[in-house]
């Protein structure tokens, strides 16, 4: 019986040893296998607390009969959540450089947004946004700090973009305090007008350069939060409805609640992954208009939470609204998400006039489900399931009649 061993093998080359501290220079677009790192994970998953809090001083105002009022404080402080989360998540994927500077000044970012998160309540109940503001501008420094690394780091049209970048937020952080200052009356004016001023910075700042942002990175950065939102949503409907079986021996009432949440919810996470968004994102101005008009799928999945919430305490005599507006509650944002992910989204992949209509029809038969009364949450579920349903079985004669022609 012979034996023989076999030649032990190289062991792998170390990496090369990299500073702690490195210029802030911009990544390659085309970079290959670009993922979404440890510490953007981390990041998305704190912000979504804050999310959390919106959610639930939503609910505590829709059930209390103070809709218009909870969802003008819902729009304000989701809108400060979520431009500090994109304004990171762009900028990451253009320059994420993952030395122990970056790591420390994002983690400020989510200290940042923690101490928003605190403020919330007060800012639904008592009208005080210190906390908010004061959260909003932590995160808006440490974004300033990321700016002025990278103009330290370049130089040309880069440099004079990256300074552009950190003067604007800087000026609009200073105009935000306008909340802490003016009346009530005059903080719908500010919000609208420091909304529009946000907005408008990337465009003025990047007509000097444009940043080297990443399809890939960038469509799955977007995936992966709506995916956290959206698991939000799952568990605060199902806290409630826990609660309410546990206090109130209520399940009949629940079950169908439950069930139609459960079902658009899943519907709305096929909808929204059944497309490579990615090949869409070619020039910075497509990319801008799908990542702003995200500002309304992130606050409507979030929403739609929020609604359930609603229906639930409904259901079970907790919340002074009629069925109405408990159903309203929960098909009005799950509509809007529809709308918007179509316009957005899926549009641009869904070929002839059937594909098309799929989304607005559900659309529009979800809120004709409001006037079903205790029935409205688990018909529009059953509507937004069919919807996937009939969408799958489109594309799936799309393919074959293809198939047929090129045999």
């Amino acid at each position: 019986m012979t034996s023989s061993t076999a030649p032990d093998s190289a062991p792998p080359p170390r990496p090369a040893p990299r500073r702690p501290l490195r210029r802030l220079t911009a990544r390659e677009r085309e970079e290959a296998h670009r993922v979404a790192s440890p510490l953007e994970l981390f990041f998305d998953l704190c912000f979504v607390v804050a999310i959390a809090q919106a959610g639930a001083q939503l609910v505590h105002s829709v059930a209390a009969g103070h809709a218009g009022e909870g969802i003008l404080n819902y729009a304000l402080v989701f809108f400060a959540i979520w431009w500090a989360w994109m304004n990171f998540t762009w900028f990451a994927s253009a320059y994420d450089n993952d030395d122990a500077l970056y790591r420390v000044v994002t983690l400020v970012q989510i200290a940042g947004v923690l101490v928003l998160a605190a403020g919330v309540s007060r800012a639904f109940e008592n009208h005080q946004f210190l906390l908010v503001w004061l959260g909003y501008a932590i995160m808006r420094l440490a974004m300033i700090t990321q700016w002025l690394r990278v103009a330290l780091s370049t130089d040309g049209a880069e440099r004079t973009m990256a300074l552009r970048y950190a003067g604007g937020v800087l000026l609009c952080m200073i105009g935000w305090l306008g909340l802490l200052v003016l009346p009530e009356s005059g903080r719908l004016w500010v919000f609208l007008v420091m909304a529009i001023a946000e907005l408008c910075v990337p465009l003025y700042a990047e007509k000097a350069f444009t940043t080297s942002w990443h399809p890939h990175h960038i469509s799955e950065r977007y995936g992966l939060f709506t995916i956290i939102v959206l698991g939000e949503t799952i568990a605060a409907a199902t806290v409630a409805v826990k609660s309410s079986v546990d206090e109130n021996d209520a399940l009949g009432e629940l079950l169908p609640i439950a069930a139609g949440g459960l079902l658009i919810v899943f519907s709305a996470w096929w909808i929204y992954f059944v497309v490579p968004i990615h090949g869409h994102l070619r020039s910075s101005s497509q990319a801008f208009l799908w990542g702003y008009g995200h500002y309304l799928i992130f606050a409507s999945a979030a929403a739609i939470g929020a609604g359930l919430e609603v229906a639930v305490e409904q259901a079970v005599g907790k919340a002074h609204i009629s069925t109405l507006e408990a159903s309203a509650a929960v098909t009005l944002p799950t509509a809007l998400y529809l709308l918007t992910v179509w316009l957005l989204h899926s549009r641009y992949f869904k070929v002839g006039i059937a594909q098309q209509l799929v989304l607005p029809t559900t659309a529009l038969l979800v809120i004709l489900c409001t006037f079903l009364g205790t029935w409205a949450v688990l018909a529009a579920g059953i509507v937004t399931g069919l919807a996937v349903a009939v969408g799958v079985t489109l594309t799936a004669r799309m393919t074959v009649r293809q198939g047929a022609r090129t045999a």
